[in-house]
């Protein structure tokens, strides 16, 4: 099993979608990362050696993913909280941020319906 960032990638997928299991690492990222390291995009991760799992490795390295990229978002949100911005605030407040409506929707957001029980008369 091949272990790039403390991330175990599956061993079975191609490299491409292997390589999308990292945080911050999406397709066109892993695609560019394959085709400047020289391995296709369909070769399954077992067929890989360890020389090239190492220049991937290096690769990744000129990249902002996994636990230094959660700790840039989750700070970028934290100072929006701070200085108490309408975004900030949304996200206090668990709600959407980027102007959905919430009136119907934004089940997603704000949770599990809370249905308020009629009283018998």
């Amino acid at each position: 099993m091949a272990r790039i960032a403390w991330i175990n990638l599956p061993d079975g997928k191609h490299a491409e979608i292997s390589l999308m299991y990292l945080y911050g690492v999406g397709r066109p990222l892993a695609q560019k990362i394959l085709s400047k390291v020289g391995i296709e995009w369909n070769r399954k991760m077992w067929d890989l050696s360890e020389e090239e799992l190492d220049k991937i490795r290096d690769e990744l390295k000129h990249h902002v993913i996994e636990w230094d990229l959660r700790r840039d978002v989750s700070g970028n949100i934290k100072r929006l909280q701070e200085i108490g911005s309408y975004r900030g605030l949304r996200h206090k407040k668990r709600l959407p941020v980027r102007g959905q409506r919430t009136k119907t929707n934004a089940r997603t957001r704000k949770g599990k319906a809370v249905t308020v029980m009629n009283k018998k008369k």
